[in-house]
């Protein structure tokens, strides 16, 4: 008997010590779209008419355990036995060595990005023009690009031909060899941001010649920048929420703007739980974590959780009790169920399997 002890308190400080290269997720706070967060509201609207809601469209989210955190055996084991979190490789949240202030602002620029694509979807959802131009996302340290182009700068060509879609940006460039000379047609950000304060449309495009480079892992010609989309809006939505990262919020902070700008109410008083990236066109993308975000849903009181198809059989394959799982593919489908939803009509709701 001594000595089965003396084995077992061995493996159990051996298990304490020894570190293994996995990380833990669990479920993290979900906040109510239609509410507030930190004491002023999440979705902040003027310059529109905007209308009472009630109930809860909620967002979920998802915690992690810091990229220089090492789990030990007894925690990993624990993790893999207990319901409510997921033991997974350490490299699946931090590939590549990414470091853990790397990880937060890459999940900070895609939550800035989110908002404003669930900002776009909301408002073509419901047929109100947005306008949309190209811009320099990011700049590359080092790249033929940097001091030539800068953040925020527009678009408007290169070489000539008119951008219309970030895509084309990389399509034109690519079409050089390394070496060649690219030029592009700009207008700078100060002016661009003077013109959007000032409701006009901006003046003063200069032309900027850049010398392309071979990208490292092949032979296509590159200048080092990131475009993407910068949208102008009719009115003023603001997305007050902080310490929170990543693009799976964008369907639940669509759907909160759809509801507060549109008579009526989307919820009807019932508790409804989500998640899901959303595209300019409302489409829904699947996330990480769909386990963990039902969990945390169900714990908080939702009902329902609007789960993007793709996660569907991922989720149907351990469902909270008293949580229904709803199917959708885009806004749309997501404001059809609600509206099932706030009329009771549960059963024609298209419903998460295994399948």
């Amino acid at each position: 008997m001594l000595a089965s002890t003396l084995l077992l308190i061995a493996l159990l400080c051996a298990g304490v010590f020894i570190k293994v290269p996995y990380s833990e997720m669990s479920p993290g706070p979900t906040v109510n779209t239609l509410g507030e967060a930190s004491g002023e509201p999440v979705l902040q609207i003027s310059g529109r008419k905007t209308y009472p809601t009630s109930g809860h469209l909620n967002m979920t989210t998802v915690r992690v355990t810091g990229a220089d955190y090492r789990m030990n055996l007894v925690e990993a084991v624990y993790g893999w036995l207990a319901h409510d979190s997921v033991v997974v490789p350490h490299d699946t949240l931090y590939p590549d060595g990414k470091t853990e202030e790397q990880s937060t602002q890459e999940n900070a620029e895609e939550f800035s990005q989110s908002q404003e694509t669930a900002k776009t979807a909301a408002l073509r959802e419901l047929g109100i023009p947005v306008q949309t131009r190209v811009v320099v996302s990011t700049v590359l340290k080092n790249s033929p690009a940097e001091g030539k182009l800068h953040a925020g700068d527009v678009i408007k060509a290169v070489d000539g031909t008119p951008v219309k879609d970030p895509k084309d940006v990389a399509e034109l460039v690519t079409k050089h060899e390394p070496t060649e000379k690219v030029v592009f047609t700009i207008v700078p950000a100060k002016e661009a941001a003077a013109a959007e304060k000032a409701g006009r449309e901006p003046v003063g495009s200069e032309d900027i010649t850049i010398t392309t480079k071979k990208a490292g892992d092949d032979d296509r010609a590159i200048v080092g920048i990131q475009a993407g989309p910068d949208h102008t809006f009719p009115f003023t939505i603001d997305i007050k929420l902080a310490d929170v990262g990543g693009p799976s919020a964008g369907l639940m902070f669509s759907l909160g703007i759809v509801d507060k700008i549109t008579p009526g109410d989307l919820t009807g008083g019932k508790f409804v739980a989500g998640t899901g990236t959303i595209d300019e066109n409302g489409k829904v993308g699947p996330i990480g974590g769909i386990e963990m975000k039902t969990v945390g849903a169900r714990n908080a009181g939702a009902e329902y959780f609007l789960t993007p198809s793709e996660n569907c059989a991922s989720a149907a394959s351990d469902i909270p009790d008293g949580l229904t799982l709803v199917k959708v593919k885009t806004i749309d489908d997501a404001k059809k169920s609600l509206e099932k939803i706030r009329k009771g009509d549960t059963a024609g709701l298209p419903q998460c399997t295994t399948g």
